[in-house]
């Protein structure tokens, strides 16, 4: 497996963050917010693209150069579509062994599976890599349906801090 190329699965590309990708994003929130210029919204987003966590990551990827690199944020592409509906991203580099896995879909395309089958497929490409021995997850325990897709996934809970629930996976 190659770093550079996409992750492809049965229904889903994971796709590498492009720079167009992201100035799209900010371009569209800004305009959303009263902030920007009126902006045409790309063709190839779902209605309900880009979603605040990956307004977050947008901007996130201008700070955080790693963020952009092939072992960092990916946008989720439904394969049957071409449509970008969701984002899924490791918090490169590892630290001590253990990178932390992100993840979400927009809300028209939940319930069918789609955060669990790019977990597994994030997952498994970050246990290809030698420097990473445990994926990290922290949810809010407001959102059973997160812990759910992590322990469909083969996460395994790990511990509560308040309202943020721990869940790690090792690599087999």
């Amino acid at each position: 497996m190659t770093t550079t190329t996409d992750l492809i699965t049965e229904r889903l590309v994971l796709r590498l963050w492009s720079a167009e990708e992201r100035t799209a994003v900010l371009a569209v929130t800004a305009a959303s917010n009263g902030d920007g210029l009126p902006v045409r919204r790309p063709a190839h987003w779902a209605d309900d693209f880009p979603d605040e966590g990956d307004q977050v990551i947008a901007d996130g990827l201008g700070r955080y150069p790693a963020w952009m690199g092939p072992f960092g944020h990916r946008q989720v592409v439904e394969r049957d579509s071409g449509l970008i509906i969701g984002g899924i991203g490791l918090f490169w580099p590892p630290t001590d062994g253990r990178v932390e896995i992100g993840y979400g879909i927009v809300p028209s395309r939940q319930g069918r599976g789609y955060a669990t089958e790019a977990v597994i497929a994030l997952t498994e490409f970050a246990f290809a890599l030698p420097a990473v021995r445990t994926v990290l997850a922290n949810v809010e325990r407001p959102n059973p349906a997160s812990i759910r897709v992590l322990a469909k996934s083969g996460f395994r809970h790990h511990h509560t801090e308040g309202d943020t629930v721990r869940f790690h996976r090792d690599r087999p």
